[in-house]
């Protein structure tokens, strides 16, 4: 089976797994490897990508720059919600075979290419732990980011960055401090608040403090502005496609501020039954999303669905950052449907509170005829 692979494209960041695992693939498959990294906004990890790759034996290395791609095409649908190189014979991943990104990553190659070969390093090699890896690195003198005394994994993109591992899989244990990259502590934060407006056009976030940006120019933005804050820390303990529970540590400062601000334009805009039709199915969407069904029939339906639920969602929200708190002070929409002389406590002539009377006898209907029924029995 191993002399059929020629090149190998594999799914490359340059840190302690997939350094290893280019290495690893190159003297188990004796094949070519071609080292592929798509920049999701990682920022500084990339500066030595193609250096390190280069030196640990790929035949090439690609880098490709999807920001923009990224935001547009996957946070954005999820915000709503609340590829094979050059002809290789297989793809390889560094995903664990305890993980949820190994399903993401083969149930995507699966839907794109039906026909090609997965190489999953680790369901096959005999190193058992990321320590092993580590000592591996050092005898083959492969540069690696990660040591024993700070073995957690790391992995970031424009949107978050995630923590877990080493020190993390205690869910006991409080997060070291120096470990966080986004964002300040909250008590370290400054003592007065940042004000900040977005603007949505049809649920999609178009504009800050009225500067129309980019989708990930957008983000980038707001990610620095809630990271001096503090906003946007989560340590939870998620349950994995594959049966386990698993202790996370996330940073995802500007994706936060989005979500509230979401919300906050939708509460003006969106009708009440398909508000609630669209939350009641928002486990689901995230439950495809996490399990790697992002290209699947039922997603596409869902997809089509929520954008259905999101044309009137057109609007500004205003929020207050401050001390780890992201707290909606204002929300405007040429669209709204919150009308002022409907809601007042004051006088008014548009509605008639006499009305609700007769609505609540209809619907309290079914339950009087069963308190009638119970007294009858008795």
């Amino acid at each position: 089976m191993t002399q059929q692979i020629k090149k190998v494209v594999l799914a490359y960041s340059g840190g302690l797994d997939t350094s290893v695992i280019l290495h690893w693939l190159i003297k188990t498959y004796r094949c070519e490897v071609v080292a592929y990294c798509a920049d999701l906004g990682q920022g500084e990890e990339l500066d030595r990508v193609r250096e390190k790759a280069v030196k640990t034996g790929a035949s090439k290395v690609v880098i490709e720059d999807l920001k923009e791609e990224f935001v547009r095409d996957f946070v954005f649908p999820c915000l709503k919600a609340n590829a094979v190189y050059e002809r290789a014979d297989a793809v390889a991943h560094g995903a664990t075979g305890k993980g949820n990104d190994q399903v993401r990553f083969e149930l995507t190659y699966m839907a794109l290419d039906p026909a090609i070969r997965v190489i999953a390093p680790w369901r096959e090699w005999d190193l058992r732990s990321r320590s092993d890896l580590i000592d591996y690195a050092r005898r083959h003198g492969i540069a690696i980011p990660v040591t024993t005394e700070k073995p957690y994994s790391t992995d970031r993109n424009l949107y978050h960055i995630s923590f877990e591992g080493g020190v993390l899989e205690d869910p006991w244990r409080e997060p070291p401090q120096e470990m966080f990259t986004l964002t300040v502590a909250p008590e370290k934060a400054p003592d007065h608040p940042t004000y900040v407006e977005i603007g949505f056009t049809e649920g999609l976030p178009v504009a800050v403090n009225g500067r129309k940006l980019s989708p990930a120019r957008l983000l980038a933005t707001l990610n620095e502005a809630a990271g001096k804050h503090g906003v946007g820390r989560v340590d939870l303990v998620e349950n994995r496609y594959v049966g386990m529970k698993s202790r996370g540590v996330y940073e995802t400062p500007g994706g936060t501020v989005l979500q509230v601000a979401h919300r906050a334009v939708e509460s003006i805009t969106m009708d009440r039954e398909v508000m609630h039709l669209r939350d009641a199915l928002i486990p689901r969407f995230a439950e495809l999303v996490y399990y790697g069904y992002w290209y699947s029939p039922e997603m596409e339906v869902l997809k089509r669905m929520i954008d259905e639920t999101q044309k009137h969602v057109t609007g500004t929200a205003r929020l207050k950052l401050f001390k780890g708190t992201c707290i909606v002070v204002g929300r405007k929409s040429p669209v709204s449907l919150y009308d002022p002389a409907m809601a007042t406590f004051e006088a008014d002539r548009v509605y008639d509170q006499k009305d609700a009377g007769g609505f609540i006898r209809l619907n309290a209907l079914r339950l009087r005829l069963k308190a009638m029924r119970r007294r009858g029995k008795k």
